[in-house]
């Protein structure tokens, strides 16, 4: 099993590309099933959950190649309508395949994904949407069984804001008899493009990016071209690998305005920010101060850099508080942060930090995606020498981490078993 081992320490200095959204584009080549041909999206990343997605699509019948970040999908000879638990276990994401079989097809079998480290994230709010545009749906050892005749509009508010369901559901409205009302719709970036493309397609989507979406529903749609938006997640994540070293980075390739709520209180902590339309430079040159954040929906702060702020805040000077709104289990890195010297403390869903002077360098776990990130930027930052086991996590999400982070100067190998 990869591991990773960091000589921490040295500020980070140079240029990063971010890689396209990987939440952007595992519902985009979820689209895929909702037209037959040939389609093609650009700026995909070579990650892990992009490949259990081609596996899924591959046992639907779908043909995938991805070369030199372009993945070509030919949905022409479809071949079976299920989604096995052997797949959906390991991405969540693998749930995105509903709603596109069954407008399409009248009829999905897909697993339950269960749980997973972070929380229990159940898809009831997704069964309920489809329930409303009348879809009859049983559960069956431990599957979803969903028919439908033909999908019709409905006005469908969801009861708290959900990504994977208003993605979900907005790809199923597309093919649906009438129109269909969103309303309490995620308005994260990753909705934005996914609706972008379904437009391409020739979908008629009004409001993406609004807390309220329309969907008229077409007879058929026809398979095109896009580009995934950069991944802002990446971006973020870098931004804090140049703060938590006292360095200097710059990300490209991400649209800036994806990261305002991570620049404002990156500035507010006592970094120096320059943002451009697809560019952003941190430098902190100084020793930073704590500063609190809430994770809340798009446009707050996004609970996917939740753990890598915690990571930044353990070295600010004074007390900081995290507190996390999404899911009910996501400080698992803060135990491991704490091997490190971080003086961490939890209660419930708020971690409450008071800054170190140092963190010392020392063998750590990682139990999920954003939390091998979270221990990578405090592995940087401490004294002498950090392992991280279970790297595999981090393959999920980030494209290469380790070849990025050393063109930036940090000292990182991984090794296996």
């Amino acid at each position: 099993m990869d591991k990773l081992i960091i000589e921490g320490g040295i500020p980070l200095h140079g240029i990063v590309t971010i890689h396209g959204a990987k939440n952007s584009v595992l519902p985009l080549m979820a689209a895929s099933l909702l037209a037959p041909g040939v389609h093609q999206l650009s700026n995909v990343p070579c990650l892990r959950d992009v490949v259990t997605m081609q596996k899924l699509l591959t046992h639907l019948g779908v043909e995938s190649k991805l070369e030199a970040a372009t993945l070509t999908l030919n949905s022409n000879s479809l071949a079976a309508n299920d989604a096995p638990y052997e797949l959906v276990k390991t991405m969540r994401a693998s749930v995105l395949v509903l709603g596109p079989m069954l407008t399409r097809w009248g009829k999905a079998r897909v697993s339950l994904p269960g749980g997973c480290a972070i929380g229990a994230r159940p898809i009831d709010l997704h069964l309920g949407a489809l329930k409303q545009m009348g879809a009859a749906i049983d559960i069956k050892e431990g599957y979803v069984e969903a028919t439908a005749e033909k999908l019709h509009g409905a006005n469908i508010t969801f009861d708290v804001v959900t990504v994977t369901g208003t993605e979900n559901i907005l790809m199923a409205a597309t093919l649906a008899e009438g129109t269909t009302v969103l309303k309490n719709a995620a308005r994260e970036p990753e909705v934005l493009d996914l609706a972008d493309y379904l437009i391409k397609m020739g979908a008629r989507i009004e409001g993406a990016g609004t807390d309220t979406i329309t969907i008229h529903g077409v007879e058929s749609l026809s398979a095109g071209q896009h580009t995934a938006i950069g991944d802002r997640i990446e971006a973020g994540t870098f931004l804090i690998a140049g703060a938590i070293t006292g360095g200097s980075v710059t990300v490209e390739n991400c649209p800036s305005q994806f990261l305002e709520s991570l620049i404002e209180k990156l500035r507010e902590a006592g970094c120096k920010v320059e943002a451009t339309e697809n560019r952003v430079t941190l430098n902190a040159s100084q020793k930073l101060n704590g500063v609190n954040i809430t994770t809340t929906p798009f446009p707050g702060f996004v609970t996917d850099l939740q753990a890598q702020f915690m990571a930044l805040m353990t070295l600010a000077n004074g007390t900081s508080v995290v507190s996390e709104t999404i899911f009910e289990n996501r400080f698992q890195h803060a135990l491991e942060l704490k091997r490190l010297g971080a003086d961490i403390t939890l209660e419930g869903r708020t971690a409450i930090i008071k800054g170190v002077k140092k963190l010392s360098g020392a063998p750590m776990m990682a139990t999920d995606l954003r939390a091998s990130a979270s221990l990578i930027l405090a592995g940087l930052a401490a004294e002498g020498t950090t392992t991280i086991e279970r790297a595999y996590h981090i393959d999920r999400g980030y494209e290469k981490i380790e070849e990025k982070l050393l063109k930036l100067g940090a000292k990182i190998q991984r090794k296996n078993g």
